[in-house]
């Protein structure tokens, strides 16, 4: 059955969808709904990445939810159901793993094609740095302190983040500093991706080189004998993408590799290697700012 509804009523359900505050993941603030002649891009901000993204809707040709795929009654209805499933993607990290093309100053993302930016057989993610301190819980070896009702949860001391990484032989003094001076701007992990999450193979880390947070400096790559260099590439990937959603416009390193000029760091005048976030120019405010 086709559907009953203009295209002028369904791009301006799923404009106000779109920009509905509070209706989708936190961290996404819509632009706008722009119509092209066969499909929709919805444009937002990501938290607080510098660049604009946008995802390509069709015009639907049938009264059913692009997400369930069960019938809906109007084109409000349908809207919602689209930034029900785009609200979906972005937590599990679209914006992250979804596929990648430029567009008339859009990110566009394609979560049809996905990017493997983590090696089959491993997992990627942030080290944790609140949990339940070991003094208030019995010892046990784990990467995550996180039993007990999420009141419980507190920072935990500089001395004990990371602790499993310790365990299994890395140096950890690094970002426990960082974090004591207040300048860890991230800190990765790589493990086996099995129900143990273990054993950890490598992390990574980058500190704030200014106070407004703009420049990140990648600190440390580590990799644990025998781990596949593509790990070390994911762990990189994996720090570039918190600080840019953290708002850096530019991360440096002297860190240097086939790994990171593959994600497209670049020689940097006086030496190292420098990596810009933003492939889409910032809004007229930030630039006034900068």
């Amino acid at each position: 059955m086709a559907v009953e509804w203009s295209r002028a009523e369904i791009v301006e359900a799923l404009r106000t969808c779109a920009l509905r505050v509070g209706g989708t993941e936190d961290g996404y603030s819509g632009l706008d709904v722009i119509a092209e002649p066969d499909t929709m891009l919805v444009t937002f901000r990501w938290r607080l990445d510098p660049n604009v993204y946008a995802v390509e809707v069709a015009f639907p040709t049938e009264p059913t939810s692009p997400w369930t795929g069960l019938a809906v009654t109007s084109a409000y209805e349908w809207a919602a159901d689209v930034m029900a499933g785009l609200s979906e993607n972005l937590a599990t990290g679209l914006v992250g793993w979804g596929g990648r093309t430029i567009r008339d100053g859009h990110v566009v993302l394609d979560s049809r094609h996905p990017v493997d930016v983590v090696p089959a057989g491993y997992y990627v993610a942030s080290v944790p740095l609140v949990g339940v301190p070991r003094s208030s819980g019995p010892k046990r070896k784990g990467t995550f302190f996180t039993w007990g009702s999420p009141e419980a949860l507190v920072p935990l001391p500089p001395s004990e983040m990371g602790s499993w990484l310790a365990e299994e032989g890395m140096d950890v003094s690094l970002p426990r500093q960082l974090v004591v001076e207040d300048r860890l701007a991230c800190w990765v992990q790589a493990y086996v991706d099995n129900a143990r999450a273990e054993p950890h193979v490598g992390h990574a880390v980058a500190s704030w080189e200014d106070a407004r947070h703009t420049v990140a400096r990648l600190e440390l790559v580590h990799l644990q004998p025998g781990v596949p260099s593509d790990v070390g590439a994911a762990l990189a990937h994996g720090a570039v993408r918190v600080v840019t959603e953290a708002g850096a416009l530019r991360v440096v390193t002297a860190i240097d590799g086939p790994e990171l000029r593959g994600l497209g760091f670049q020689p940097a005048n006086g030496g190292g290697l420098t990596f810009s976030t933003s492939v889409t120019p910032p809004p007229p405010h930030d630039a006034a700012e900068l």
